[in-house]
């Protein structure tokens, strides 16, 4: 009776693994398109409209150079979207080569860059999207996702208070020096006027979790400064 069960557990496991990949996938597009502002979308409609918003998928490489460009067929088989972040910021970690995706959406006939995060909170692991226009500093909006954070405290990462005044801020300054966006525990009034532009408030009471993301967002975006210097040397 303890083979057939096994048997019967693991056939069942083989049969559901597509729909919980096809799932996972949906919700990464999901989560990919929120952060440019486009959301409410169906579920049976997420594939169709991720393929229609993707213009293309780049996978770069630690120094910059793009690897591969994606920007025909189902976006969703291309390398950049196949990419596990963890094992490539392992890899950064370590000092060794690494490889990171970048989306590149139309909205409305604006471009539109996503890049995927991944950062560590409280409880466990932390990710999500930030969209930039296409001056590549100003950000359009952000997608925030966690694991196990503490409710009314450190989830609060995923709502709407939170993720709002992301919008309009910088990742340089007008020297064109990389500032990031600092998560500023006891508000963003604390830091200079000419520094609010790059700061959102903390999580009242979320501070491990504010510092978290303070860190993804600076470790994900510093990665892809060499790409966006060489990039913008060309706008």
């Amino acid at each position: 009776m303890v083979i057939i069960a096994a048997a019967l557990l693991s056939s069942a496991a083989m049969l559901l693994k597509p729909f919980q990949e096809k799932n996972m996938a949906i919700e990464k597009m999901g989560g990919i398109l929120d952060a440019a502002g486009i959301d409410g979308i169906s579920t049976d409609k997420m594939i169709k409209s991720f393929n229609d918003y993707v213009t293309n998928e780049i996978v770069i490489d630690q120094n910059g150079k793009v690897v591969e460009e994606y920007k025909d067929g189902a976006k969703e088989k291309g390398k950049a979207f196949a990419i596990n972040l963890k094992e490539q910021y392992y890899n950064k970690s370590q000092g060794k080569p690494y490889e990171l995706p970048l989306y590149v959406l139309d909205k409305d006939g604006k471009t539109i860059y996503i890049i995927p995060m991944l950062g560590t909170g409280l409880w466990g692991p932390i990710w999500g999207n930030i969209a930039l226009k296409d001056d590549l500093n100003t950000v359009v909006g952000v997608y925030f996702d966690h694991k196990g954070e503490t409710p009314g405290l450190g989830a609060e990462i995923t709502t709407e208070h939170f993720r709002k005044p992301f919008i309009g801020k910088k990742i340089f300054d007008d020297k064109g020096n990389f500032t990031s966006i600092e998560v500023v525990k006891g508000g963003v009034e604390k830091l200079p006027k000419n520094m609010r532009i790059h700061g959102v408030d903390a999580i009242s009471g979320g501070t491990i979790t504010s510092k978290g993301v303070d860190a993804m967002l600076k470790n994900v975006l510093e990665s892809y400064l060499p790409y966006f210097k060489e990039l913008r040397k060309n706008k």
